[in-house]
């Protein structure tokens, strides 16, 4: 009865338009011949683009048929075709007037498809409960024309979203949605956002007259895409720069991926067969490098689009349409193979993320356990929506919808989120915009705190007198990403500038190099992404100089943390020393763990590499506890990294090892971070 009502709302609300279907003929404008002249000429020409009934360009006659319906608004076949060309067009929900005056003018005019287009109308417009009518009365006209199982599925499909939209709108998220302002955003196409993890600079694609070679495409006449990039300065986004001709060719050239610390830049570029491929640039001090493409497991004779790098690099997520998929376009997962340099066999990441539709703007969170991505598939509310899925003991768990008002009812795609798991980037079109799509920064909010009453009386909305026993919910606090982000400089100890190191990340629970990050030789920047749950080294290395190292040990629960560090390497000279801060004991004891082993083994290789020189290894503590014990614990520790060198074949004159006890501290014994600080092993230069 509900359905019934609203669509008896629906057909009576085409009477406000009461004006009657004026044709476009002579007779009906005899004191404007030249305006009618004119009129009918820009429908012709709106005509001819309508006509081809290719939809990828039909709002290129937007327009011809603008201008014809300023002259006559009231024909119901203008109206119906301005509704096409905007259902059509990067402003989906204007369609809507038009259908509806349409309707109201001639409601036989196309009755077989007019139902549908005012549902699709009301669905792009969020109004929900006279979408899901629209559609249910649109099946009944299929039902009744015996129409094809492929008709009855769209119309179903749209049914399904519209139930979802009313549903998942109920339960707004709380963010708030900025543009990011006239540096980044124009009149013209600006999409596909990219951010490296501590949203230092901003990438992404526009259509913009600057393009390089200046050509336009012959289909909608908009300049070639290019990469603009644009940098972070004290919270305030750079005015756009295009990447030149170093990145961008002269034809399309869109941003399709970025690794976390902003070295690997991911370039999509069509092919000739109507497919697409993904190619790849790097930052070496200020300039990229012209874009390679990737291996054949990655890029075929399909369309490959975006992608994402995991945190280490050794795993690449890509969206392709080829053959043997769960849907249309499918996420799949690539391993780096080291001994090739290059990627293995790709595996599609299977039916828990992959729909039967089409997924799209694949992004990984550098957690390393947050997947990001559209779908037109799920639990959608319209076109792609944004979801996500987070991995749970190796496993792809079930695609969560991000929610409303993220989500709307048209395309939602290309989704970045930051280090901290907060903030996000995406592209949109909106009242508010500059142009036509916009770049967004969205700030998650969090669950709204609840009003809480101290007694069992009732809160009564809108009362004037205040109740004094009124109080708040303790703060709720927003979902963050568990991890620490790591950035910072790396320079010379004497001269400070820049140095290019290498800069390898440990698991030291089995020694294994994760991964190799490098510093900007232009700059000695570097940023390392650290998800929670391993126990970390890092190695910062360059010829010439002493290594220095770091640890971090991560439990699942750390909460997300951005740490600045800058790391001064030694060169090797008689007297340099560095601290091995990822070589460990157990508590009282001078015996190495085993997580030590990749620390001491570089310092092994530091060993063969200088065969001249002779060092110590001295052992420290802080000052709790009696002199000659931490004496005697100290000189053991020494002599077991001593002895552990031995093993590995290191001569032992080359070698003394020595206990210092507490008498050389480095920081505070009066806390507990300067005394951990502390207790240390260093390793000294003496010959």
């Amino acid at each position: 009865m509900k359905n019934l009502l609203l669509i008896l709302f629906i057909l009576s609300g085409y009477s406000s338009f009461a004006q009657g279907d004026l044709a476009f003929e002579k007779d009906n404008f005899p004191n404007d011949k030249d305006g009618f002249k004119e009129a009918r000429y820009h429908l012709k020409e709106g005509d001819k683009i309508f006509d081809e009934g290719n939809n990828s360009y039909m709002n290129l006659a937007l327009p011809f048929y603008e201008k014809a319906y300023a002259f006559n608004p009231n024909n119901a076949e203008l109206n119906y075709k301005l509704g096409v060309c905007y259902l059509y067009s990067p402003v989906k929900r204007k369609c809507l007037e038009y259908f509806e005056k349409s309707y109201a003018l001639n409601p036989s005019y196309d009755s077989y498809n007019i139902e549908y287009l005012l549902a699709r109308g009301y669905h792009l417009n969020e109004k929900w409960d006279l979408a899901i009518a629209a559609y249910e009365k649109q099946l009944v006209v299929l039902r009744n024309q015996n129409a094809s199982r492929e008709e009855f599925a769209v119309i179903e499909k749209n049914l399904e979203e519209a139930k979802n939209g009313k549903e998942i709108s109920k339960e707004k998220v709380r963010v708030w949605i900025d543009n990011l302002g006239p540096n980044i955003n124009s009149s013209s196409p600006e999409y596909a956002p990219l951010i490296s993890t501590d949203e230092s600079i901003l990438i992404i694609t526009a259509r913009r007259e600057n393009t390089v070679g200046g050509m336009k495409d012959a289909i909608d006449n908009l300049p070639y895409e290019d990469l603009y990039i644009s940098y972070n300065k004290g919270g305030i986004w750079s005015p756009l720069q295009n990447l030149g001709e170093d990145v961008n060719s002269t034809g399309h050239d869109a941003s399709s991926g970025l690794s976390p610390d902003g070295k690997m830049l991911f370039v999509f570029r069509g092919t000739a067969k109507g497919g697409g491929d993904v190619f790849m640039s790097e930052i070496d001090g200020d300039e990229w490098s012209k874009p390679r493409a990737l291996g054949k497991y990655i890029n075929t004779n399909y369309h490959e689009s975006a992608v994402a790098l995991s945190y280490d690099g050794n795993e690449l997520f890509f969206i392709s349409d080829k053959e043997g998929g769960i849907g249309g376009k499918d996420i799949y997962t690539s391993r780096w193979n080291a001994q090739k340099e290059d990627w293995n066999e790709a595996q599609n990441l299977g039916a828990t993320v992959n729909s039967a539709y089409d997924e799209d703007g694949v992004f990984l969170h550098p957690d390393g356990k947050t997947l990001y991505f559209s779908s037109k598939g799920h639990n959608s509310i319209g076109g792609n929506d944004i979801f996500y899925s987070e991995k749970v003991n190796g496993i792809w768990t079930k695609p969560v919808n991000i929610g409303y008002p993220i989500n709307t009812p048209d395309d939602d795609v290309f989704f970045v989120v930051a280090a901290d798991g907060r903030t996000a980037y995406y592209s949109s079109i909106r009242d508010e915009g500059y142009g036509e799509k916009d770049i967004y920064r969205i700030s998650f909010l969090g669950p709204e705190k609840e009003p809480v009453l101290n007694t069992e009386e009732q809160l009564l909305v809108g009362s004037e007198e205040k109740n004094p026993e009124l109080a708040l919910q303790p703060e709720v606090k927003v979902r963050t990403s568990r991890m620490v982000l790591l950035k910072g400089l790396v320079l010379d100890d004497k001269t400070s500038q820049p140095v290019s190191a290498a800069i390898d990340l440990i698991d030291n629970s089995t020694s294994e190099v994760l991964a190799t990050f490098k510093s900007n030789a232009a700059l000695g920047e570097y940023l390392v992404s650290l998800p929670a749950g391993r126990n970390y080294g890092l190695n910062f290395n360059a010829d010439g100089y002493l290594f220095n190292s770091m640890n971090f040990n991560l439990p699942d629960t750390a909460v997300f943390k951005e740490l600045y560090k800058v790391v001064r390497l030694k060169k090797i000279l008689i007297g340099e020393s560095i601290v091995l801060r990822n070589v460990f004991y157990d508590y009282n004891m001078s015996t190495v763990r085993s997580e030590s082993e990749a620390e001491l083994d570089r310092l092994k290789e530091l060993l063969i590499e200088n065969p001249t020189i002779k060092v110590e290894i001295s052992g420290h503590t802080d000052n709790v506890g009696g002199d000659k014990y931490n004496q005697e614990l100290s000189e053991a520790r020494a002599k077991s990294v001593v002895d552990y060198l031995v093993q590995k074949g290191i001569p032992a004159s080359r070698m003394i090892y020595v206990g210092y006890g507490k008498q050389v501290p480095m920081a505070t014994n009066d806390t507990p971070e300067g005394r951990q600080e502390n207790r240390r092993t260093e390793f000294k230069i003496i010959e």
